[in-house]
């Protein structure tokens, strides 16, 4: 079968990586569970295997269904929320379609760019203890209900570190995908290593602790209980599906993104199944609260295996310090692309298409880096959960019921790779479970997470908040659009079967690229590429 590529020139963002680059991005999807593994066992026991478990597989799937439409559309970057657009078109038409996508990259941004913050926090704090230096001056800007007290030097060393991390992602997809490579294998291998290191200490492992799924001492499991705890662990398991993001950008095309979002599913199963099934074996299922920061949690693993040791410090803390930091960089890189996409698509404000001389969306992964600054100063990771997930989801979720509407409106699309037809009906039902689940288990779930009966939804409430805050965006894009065309300045759009077409331009300095994208200069580029319209005239007829 022709690959889907052979039948449009060149598209989007600069083709600077392959499969391998992309997956090695995307794993920082996977070294998430460095984060949620600790605390689920902390707050559920061994029936943290099961949830994470049910919830991974589910996220694998996903990742399936992403490289089929992936194949279909390989020119889109960005990830889940642009193929949101292509996959509902046939059932609402193009105007809400061209919505539900603007909603959905909207609402991927909050759900992943908050990993930045969440583990530049964790990244500070592990600094301070292995270096130790202290934390500094504890400061609370935004009260205890929304937020925990984090200190000054905390706090600085964020900044510094998001900063830094940014060099690279400004830098290209290519020396991205270099930086991610050394911090995949720093931290991956050492991960995936502690997960074996108990069989070599098989006194170590106490298979009873994980007998009958049992919950920690004193906890009730209740309905409620599952759900509320099912809502931040979908926001880590399913983070696989990142290497989706990248997909736009491989040489590949269609064999690429098959690749990356296979091998990244299957990886992330194993990674988010056996991490908690050790940690119970090995540390049991009462973890103080104290050792369910994953530092202490790792350190605690390794010396129930050898035994205390200013070795095992280095050794647990290096690799995590890596993990974090390479999914900090897919923070700022990932949904950086994914804004450039609903940007283009004509439903974000143009701000987020500039591109730098190296291909990439620059203004919108500072944005990102800005918007993490902020939230570094609530200074509590699992608030910042519950807040984010009211987009990741969200958008996740779509890309599940899109696929259903694609597959079963459009079953005779030439597709490089198609999962049998039965995956529909799967895709349609974990949808359901997933909507719920977003609903009434992150209404319920500051109360539960946070183990306090005093909170009220209002993370939640604020990550729908912020989810909203894509209607006034798209009115500011349409007043944009209403302004260029008041000049006569707006091009032509592009066809929205074929994607944003940014032909050539996609290394041109300090330019948006096309679709009608300002260039450094202040003229318009022509959709189509060449020569460039003086501000005033209309775009060179082709």
């Amino acid at each position: 079968m022709a690959s889907i590529q052979e039948a449009h020139p060149e598209k989007g963002l600069a083709k600077g990586t392959n499969w391998w680059g992309a997956f090695v991005i995307g794993l920082a999807g996977t070294i998430l569970v460095t984060g949620i593994a600790p605390y689920a066992v902390q707050g559920t026991g061994a029936l943290a295997i099961i949830l994470m478990g049910v919830m991974t597989i589910a996220g694998c799937f996903l990742c399936f269904c992403l490289a089929e439409l992936a194949t279909m559309w390989p020119d889109r970057t960005g990830g889940i929320p642009s193929f949101a657009t292509e996959s509902f078109r046939p059932w609402t038409g193009n105007t809400t379609a061209r919505h539900i996508g603007g909603v959905s990259g909207w609402a991927y941004w909050l759900g992943w760019f908050p990993v930045a913050p969440i583990n530049v926090i964790l990244t500070a704090s592990y600094l301070a203890f292995l270096f130790k230096f202290s934390q500094g001056h504890l400061i609370d800007p935004v009260g205890t209900t929304w937020g925990t007290p984090i200190g000054i030097t905390i706090v600085l060393v964020c900044f510094v570190l998001l900063i830094l991390i940014f060099i690279p992602a400004y830098l290209g997809i290519r020396l991205g995908a270099a930086f991610a490579t050394v911090l995949g294998i720093l931290s991956m291998l050492p991960i995936t290593v502690m997960i074996f290191l108990p069989f070599f200490h098989p006194s170590s492992i106490h298979w009873g602790n994980v007998a009958g799924f049992h919950a920690p001492p004193g906890v009730i499991v209740t309905f409620t209980f599952v759900c509320a705890w099912f809502f931040p662990i979908l926001w880590n398991v399913i983070a696989m599906e990142a290497a989706a993001c990248y997909v736009g950008e491989c040489r590949g095309g269609a064999r690429d993104a098959k690749i990356a979002l296979t091998a990244e599913g299957l990886f992330g199963v194993f990674i988010y199944v056996a991490t908690p099934l050790m940690f119970v074996a090995v540390l049991g299922v009462a973890l103080s609260a104290a050792q369910a920061a994953p530092l202490t949690a790792y350190l605690s693993y390794t010396a129930k295996i050898f035994g205390g040791g200013s070795w095992e410090t280095w050794f647990v803390g290096i690799p995590l310090i890596a993990a974090l930091a390479l999914s900090v960089l897919n923070a700022i890189m990932g949904v950086g692309r994914s804004l450039y996409q609903a940007a283009e698509d004509g439903q974000l404000p143009r701000w987020f298409q500039h591109r730098n001389r190296h291909g990439v969306p620059d203004y919108a992964m500072a944005f990102n880096v800005v918007c993490s600054m902020v939230l570094v100063l609530l200074g509590s990771p699992l608030r910042i959960y519950i807040i984010s997930n009211g987009g990741y989801l969200l958008s996740c979720s779509l890309a599940l019921l899109g696929y259903f509407v694609y597959r079963q409106l459009r079953p005779d699309t030439p597709r490089p790779f198609r999962l049998p037809t039965f995956a529909k009906w799967i895709a349609l039902a974990i949808f359901i479970v997933w909507a719920f689940i977003y609903f009434y288990g992150g209404w319920n779930s500051p109360k539960i997470i946070l183990a306090d009966p005093h909170q009220g939804p209002g993370l939640y409430l604020l990550g729908l908040l912020i989810v909203a805050l894509y209607a006034p965006l798209y009115w500011w894009r349409k007043w944009q659009d209403n302004k260029l065309a008041a000049k006569g300045q707006l091009p032509e759009a592009v066809p929205a079967a074929a994607g944003a077409d940014l032909g050539a331009a996609a290394a041109a300095p300090d330019g948006h690229g096309a679709a009608g994208l300002a260039t450094g200069d202040g003229s318009v580029a022509d959709p189509v590429g060449g020569a460039e319209s003086s501000p005033g005239d209309p775009p060179a007829a082709r």
